[in-house]
């Protein structure tokens, strides 16, 4: 399934790294690892459409045109999942600012609750990037994309790593401009409100948090 707002990545190595990525078995540092490589392949397909002027360069031969970015970018993790899938973009975007948002997800509700906000009070980057290794109800996406159109940013973008129909659904009836770029698009949400068949919980299997 993939449309102009809805681009899943099919690549044969995102989907080759994916399937370790899923496996109860994988280390904390696999993950990470596989966690890296993966958003760096999504990385090539969320930045496809990103402006570029025109400049020359000096090389050892001669003068040369090149390109260079022209928009601001900024990416903006949901913490504390989101954090995983900084590196890789700053890799292959480093002049990107980085700004942060702290949401946990009430087990009780579902709900996402904010807990931290770091975002600049004026001057909006042209282009955000919203980065969370996974898309579930849509609560927490949804809440960052507000918090993003608030802030005045003309253009948003969710990377994520696996995304159930329910939350693509959620993301698009409020922010139906915003393009939903993933790995996967899984079957559904249990009553638990988790992906199936998903990957478990990733903060936790990224950062070494889980026990049994």
């Amino acid at each position: 399934m993939t449309s102009k707002l809805l681009r899943h990545v099919d690549h044969p190595l995102v989907q080759h790294h994916l399937g370790k990525l899923r496996d109860e078995a994988t280390s904390p540092a696999e993950f990470r690892t596989l966690t890296h490589i993966i958003a760096t392949l999504l990385a090539s397909v969320a930045t496809e459409d990103f402006e570029l002027a025109d400049t020359t360069v000096k090389t050892p031969v001669a003068n040369a045109p090149a390109k260079v970015l022209s928009q601001t970018i900024a990416l903006v993790p949901i913490l504390r999942a989101g954090l995983g899938l900084v590196d890789p973009l700053l890799n292959v975007i480093p002049t990107a600012e980085v700004w942060h948002l702290g949401l946990f997800r009430d087990e009780a509700t579902a709900k996402p609750v904010e807990y931290y906000r770091k975002l600049p009070p004026t001057g909006p980057s042209d282009v955000a990037l919203v980065l969370d290794p996974m898309l579930a109800t849509g609560g927490s996406a949804c809440l960052a994309l507000d918090v993003l159109r608030q802030w005045g940013v003309p253009k948003t973008k969710l990377v994520v790593m696996i995304a159930s129909p329910e939350g693509i659904a959620a993301v698009h009836d409020q922010f139906p401009e915003t393009e939903i770029i993933t790995a996967s698009i899984d079957e559904c949400l249990n009553d638990r409100k988790y992906i199936v068949p998903g990957l478990g919980d990733a903060g936790d299997r990224l950062f070494n948090t889980l026990r049994s």
